[in-house]
């Protein structure tokens, strides 16, 4: 698995680098078929006293890249309810992958 964290008008500090490390293990955990992740980390600043802080994951796994972003006032705020964005659509492509439960048009037939 490839990880990268870079920051847009921002520096990476390693404690920001480890509280998303910590929070990938939550999605590697469910599942474990992720090739690449890049996560980018910003600060938009609007105006002087709205600064958002955004978040984006793009997670490319066995067949499809899911992509998640996130904005808040505070970065580790963004980085949690990314996270669950994130791991909603992971387990869904996971159960995409793993309902099998249909029958196939060939085994049909042999039922009848």
């Amino acid at each position: 698995m490839n990880l990268t964290i870079s920051g847009h008008h921002l520096d990476v500090s390693p404690a920001l680098r480890e509280y998303v490390l910590t929070k990938l293990d939550r999605i590697t955990r469910h599942f474990d078929q992720v090739v690449d992740i890049n996560v980018l980390l910003s600060v938009e600043k609007l105006k002087e006293k709205e600064r958002r802080q955004k978040a984006e994951v793009t997670l490319h796994v066995k067949g499809k890249d899911i992509f998640v972003e996130h904005s808040h006032e505070d970065l580790y705020a963004a980085i949690d309810q990314l996270m669950d964005k994130l791991d909603r659509q992971v387990m869904r492509h996971k159960d995409k992958l793993q309902d099998h439960h249909h029958l196939a048009p060939k085994r049909m037939d042999a039922t009848l």
